[in-house]
């Protein structure tokens, strides 16, 4: 059973920033692909960050040089490390593993707020 668990979200100030990680159990995690969604309100779930199994990463424009994907095979851990947060920013957050592009496996989702 594939259970992955996000955590590290929370209420920062604009310019700030926040590291999320998703502890991943139950797949053969070295060898999948991960992502890290978001979903504001209104709005469709969205691909924030990729990484496949060898390392390569993936990024939308909007967070481009403000994001980073990384990945802990021994932890079975993903990360994204945003910085420069802006209030768009803010959504639920949710990790993914990825069978080639497509989500596959969800997360329950981490709640991150970017307000003065």
């Amino acid at each position: 059973q594939v259970q992955l668990v996000e955590s590290g979200g929370g209420l920062v100030q604009p310019g700030g920033s926040l590291r999320l990680s998703c502890a991943a159990s139950g797949i053969i995690f070295s060898i999948v692909g991960m992502g890290w969604y978001r979903q504001a309100p209104g709005k469709q779930r969205e691909l924030v960050a990729a990484i496949t199994s060898g390392g390569s990463t993936n990024y939308p424009d909007s967070v481009k040089g403000r994001f980073t994907i990384s990945r802990d095979n021994a932890k079975k851990t993903v990360y994204l490390q945003m910085n420069s947060l802006k209030p768009e920013d803010t959504a639920v957050y949710y990790c993914a593993v990825r069978t080639g592009v497509s989500p596959s496996y969800w997360g329950q989702g981490t709640q991150v707020t970017v307000s003065s």
